[in-house]
């Protein structure tokens, strides 16, 4: 599977600027079958009070990814900073469920950072960001979801993640029931050793891909400076953006090489047991 990894700046609050700024980059990518972009691509990392947000599905976020995956015959992944009323349903288009669940219990926050993997006809599943960023103040506004997502599409099992969830190797252990991590995040330079080293961390101890997906540019709060790359099953990498840059990379997914690896070194075999809670 040929996967394209989209490291870009984020106008800060306007997603319709976002979604024409996305157009043009998009229109000089080369063919894949899968795009992935960084989390809160319409908005930015919308967790200050009064930061703009989208509302309701399908959002401005959401409809554009399902218009353009229609357009390229390919897949889109990535999230979107969602306000959501308290009594709203699940919205799972025809896959997915949301959980308004934190980890420390019911919250009183009236949005979700929400993974979307939108497929050609427009379908999607989602997951709810579990681990909110207390640092930064997303657990302020932004309610965690409780649920572990695998996503299929050309024959690849994909775990989504967003920036934070990089920090906790437990809800990310693979079970052996995925091939790759998706990873996007909005995360800042000055942390940017802890992203090159978790994401690498987190290939090795799963034998699995990650493809992790930052900005670059700033926001009134951080700078970011990127670090997207595709990474194998052993560590290395397999595509990289430059630091600092707009950039469109893209790698291959090889589930061969994947499996002959497994077969070679089954550490998945030897995993600890455990439960989630």
């Amino acid at each position: 599977m040929k996967i394209c990894l989209l490291q870009h700046d984020i106008a800060w609050g306007d997603p319709q600027a976002n979604c024409v700024h996305l157009d043009a980059l998009l229109a000089t990518a080369p063919q894949a079958d899968l795009y992935v972009l960084p989390e809160m691509f319409s908005t930015g990392f919308a967790t200050l009070p009064g930061a703009t947000v989208e509302h309701g599905e399908p959002c401005t976020g959401l409809a554009w990814m399902q218009r353009k995956a229609a357009a390229l015959g390919a897949a889109l992944a990535g999230s979107i900073a969602l306000e959501i009323r308290r009594s709203e349903p699940a919205n799972d288009g025809g896959k997915g469920r949301s959980s308004f669940a934190g980890l420390t219990g019911e919250s009183s926050a009236s949005c979700v950072n929400r993974f979307y993997f939108v497929y050609p006809d427009g379908h999607y599943v989602q997951y709810d960001k579990r681990h909110l960023f207390g640092y930064g103040g997303e657990g302020e506004r932004f309610r965690g979801g409780d649920e572990r997502v695998v996503v299929e599409y050309g024959g690849v099992r994909f775990l989504p993640a967003v920036c934070y969830d990089l920090r906790f190797p437990v809800w990310l252990r693979s079970r052996d029931d995925y091939d790759a991590i998706l990873l996007v995040a909005s995360w800042p330079d000055v942390r940017r050793f802890a992203w090159d080293t978790l994401a690498r961390a987190r290939a090795i101890e799963n034998a699995c891909y990650v493809a992790a997906v930052n900005r670059v540019g700033e926001d009134p709060a951080c700078k970011y400076n990127g670090g997207t790359a595709l990474i194998g099953p052993y560590g290395e990498t397999l595509a990289a953006a430059p630091d600092g840059q707009e950039a469109l990379v893209c790698g291959e997914i090889d589930l061969q090489r994947l499996a002959d690896y497994h077969a070679k070194f089954p550490v998945l075999q030897d995993a600890d047991a455990f439960d989630i809670r």
